[in-house]
């Protein structure tokens, strides 16, 4: 680390920077999210549940989501950041049109799978580029900006994917459903987005924090090796190579026996909660709860494999990441707290529809416009706010920040989701958002500065695997299966918020010690 003060001045194209990769951000919520209001016509239409909503809407997006964004986020730390940012909007933006021609869950599940493949690599590019645009003292400012952006994009979902949808219907249209077409328009930004990346300047890595960082020859290389060592199957081959100890040989079989035992287990009682009729996939009829609990137990078995084949093949980076006790608890809390987000947000125009008997097309310009108000006013009062706490306590400002908003919105949400009419909803929710958006930017501050500059795509990419797989794959099933078995929406949602107790105890640990640990990064890099 260099002895010279650290840049605090913002540099020319900084706020350019942040402007793109924020709209970056929304094109990504803007269509993962569109299935949240498009779900009801789709349910018609396709002849499928609310579990196997939550199914398509997290899980088969959040395996390849996670899986790939290991491989992009170690792209993301060796290759030009613009250039895989621009690509990768093209891919999900592509195939997010062609979810617009799907007329079977097996082809708008295939669709979901590539645009979870081409949005790996907007968060580990993402931040890993802003954050050499940025200085340190503003990250929660730029954290800021990006959180509202995801609000915009989800507000955004809700409004164009609404609107176009009942637009199309209302007309006399035959070849495509509304919700096609709302597909195909909601693809039509990242394009134009795409060419606009491609042109950005990408900046010096390392600059903003004084760690000299040397240019990686064989980005792509190492790329694919990170994908070959955490497929199950194929990471044997590299513990062959790599002649790894019997202990890790060991390890390894043994977790994997245990996810097994235990995803079948889950499959079991999940058929027994609620039985659903076979999802017709490449011609195979397979149980949809078998489905969800393979993808989730396969992503658990890339987990290990990734940790064990960091630790034989980057012993620095997994160094610096497993002997965080604040980044691992960090990591949890996002975990949980996602699979609080993502369970109540695929449902939420469910619910207004449902419970209130708005239509489709009220519910995404009243919902959509007040979340989009809502998830940019927030963040930006708090990500700077907690910057300004962050400096007067270190490490704990911005832990308490972050520890408020996941702390109290679970108990507003009981005084929203009860409110007796659409009005006192959407009243009510107006308080509720603007608390609970303020986790993202201080925790995600606190997550990136526990690692070497170098580390950030694929600490990006970690924490992505786990708040995937345990959050966004777990959430809306959850939510869905508890919907389909008890009939009942809304105490299927507001269950979900038993989460909030392991997170409020994470976030005091973590206020405690997060300082103490970020000190810690040049010992635990061994630099």
């Amino acid at each position: 680390m260099s002895s010279r003060p650290l840049p605090t001045a913002i540099p020319k194209g900084a706020r350019y920077a942040l402007v793109l990769v924020a709209l970056t951000n929304a094109v990504s919520l803007l269509d993962r999210q569109i299935l949240a209001i498009l779900a009801p016509a789709i349910k018609h239409d396709l002849n499928v549940g609310d579990a196997e909503m939550g199914l398509l809407f997290g899980t088969v997006f959040a395996l390849f989501y996670a899986l790939f964004s290991l491989p992009l986020g170690r792209l993301a730390d060796g290759w030009t950041r613009t250039r895989l940012l621009a690509i990768s909007l093209v891919v999900w933006s592509a195939a997010t049109a062609l979810g617009g021609f799907a007329s079977s869950f097996g082809v708008l599940a295939a669709s979901r799978l590539g645009v979870g493949i081409g949005e790996a690599a907007s968060q580990p590019a993402g931040t890993s580029l802003i954050y050499d645009y940025w200085p340190r003292q503003r990250r929660g400012f730029v954290m800021a900006v990006i959180a509202s952006a995801i609000a915009v994009g989800i507000g955004g979902s809700l409004a164009l994917g609404g609107i176009a949808a009942q637009w199309w219907d209302s007309g006399t249209h035959t070849v495509l459903h509304g919700w096609q077409f709302a597909l195909i328009v909601a693809a039509l930004p990242g394009f134009a987005l795409a060419a606009l990346i491609w042109r950005l300047r990408e900046p010096v890595r390392g600059s903003m924090d004084g760690f000299a960082t040397a240019p990686d020859p064989h980005p792509f290389a190492a790329s694919g090796a990170v994908l070959i060592a955490v497929l199950p199957g194929l990471h044997w081959i590299v513990f062959a190579r790599r002649r790894a100890t019997r202990a890790t040989w060991l390890f390894n079989l043994g977790a994997m026996a245990l996810i097994v035992v235990a995803m079948v287990a889950l499959t079991r009682f999940a058929t027994g909660l609620s039985p659903r009729p076979p999802l017709v996939l490449a011609g195979m009829a397979i149980n949809p709860h078998a489905l969800q609990w393979s993808v989730i137990g396969f992503g658990l078995m890339v987990i290990v494999n990734l940790l064990q084949s960091m630790r034989i093949a980057d012993p620095q980076a997994f160094a610096v990441i497993s002997r965080s006790p604040t980044l691992i608890m960090a990591m949890t809390v996002g975990a949980l707290q996602s699979v609080l987000n993502y369970g109540m947000m695929a449902f939420n125009p469910s619910f207004i529809i449902r419970t209130y008997h708005q239509s489709m097309a009220q519910t995404a310009w009243q919902f959509g416009l007040l979340a989009a108000t809502t998830g940019i006013v927030g963040p930006l009062v708090w990500g700077p706010l907690s910057d300004t706490l962050q400096k007067r306590y270190p490490g704990a400002g911005r832990a308490y920040v972050a520890l408020f908003a996941m702390g109290l919105s679970p108990l507003l949400s009981f005084w929203v989701y009860l409110a007796p009419t659409a009005g006192d909803f959407y009243l009510r929710f107006v308080f509720y958002s603007l608390i609970l958006t303020g986790w993202m930017p201080p925790l995600y501050a606190i997550i990136y500065d526990q690692v070497l500059p170098r580390m950030r795509g694929l600490t990006a990419s970690v924490y992505l695997l786990v708040m995937t797989i345990l959050g966004l794959g777990v959430g809306p099933y959850v939510v869905g299966l508890l919907s389909d078995a008890t009939g009942n929406l809304r105490w299927s949602m507001l269950g979900i918020n038993a989460v909030a107790i392991p997170i409020v105890i994470l976030m005091l640990l973590i206020a405690r010690r997060s300082q103490r640990d970020e000190n810690a990064l040049p010992a635990r890099a061994a630099i």
